[in-house]
């Protein structure tokens, strides 16, 4: 039986109404493609409204949490993995991930697209232009950066199908 992709969606924990739009919609459209979202679980920002994206258009949600408990657990979780591991977590989001989309964070989200560099996994930026700060770093390739869910999407889509990503940069 072949498995669904994983698409990691990792952001902040606070994040603007506009920033909590798209992850919804991120969630909403990851779900409709049948593939499986897998976020850091908690019930705040990027990770909530992605879930509940997902699962309000019958998605398959997991969440990693910091945590050894569900105190935290977001409602569109289906599938909560307690860690007890607290921000080391970020490597099981990453690692578990076939693909990770990054929206904005913060320290946090960060440690997840550096995780996602060094074990080299595909990154797509949503509304998040780190480019410059990886640049710095010596990060040979830029990653897509776009503005929409939509566009997300379409770029999952040609890495599914291995071809390169034709991305524009913002």
């Amino acid at each position: 039986m072949k498995r669904p992709p994983i698409i990691g969606v990792m952001g902040g924990g606070q994040a603007t109404d506009q920033d909590i739009r798209r992850a919804y919609d991120l969630g909403r459209l990851i779900a409709v493609q049948g593939w499986v979202l897998l976020n850091g679980g908690r019930n705040s920002g990027i990770m909530a409204a992605s879930a509940r994206g997902a699962a309000e258009h019958g998605g398959i949600t997991v969440g990693v949490l910091p945590d050894d408990h569900l105190g935290q657990c977001a409602p569109g979780i289906q599938i909560p993995i307690r860690t007890g591991m607290g921000s080391a977590r970020n490597t099981i989001n990453v690692l578990s991930s076939d693909i990770v989309v990054a929206c904005p964070g913060g320290s946090g989200t960060l440690s997840e697209i550096a995780l996602a560099l060094k074990h080299a996994k595909p990154i797509i930026l949503l509304a998040f232009d780190v480019c410059p700060l990886f640049e710095r770093i010596g990060q040979p390739e830029p990653m897509p950066s776009v503005q929409t869910p939509e566009e997300v999407i379409l770029h999952i889509q040609n890495l599914l199908r291995g071809k390169s990503t034709s991305c524009h940069y913002t």
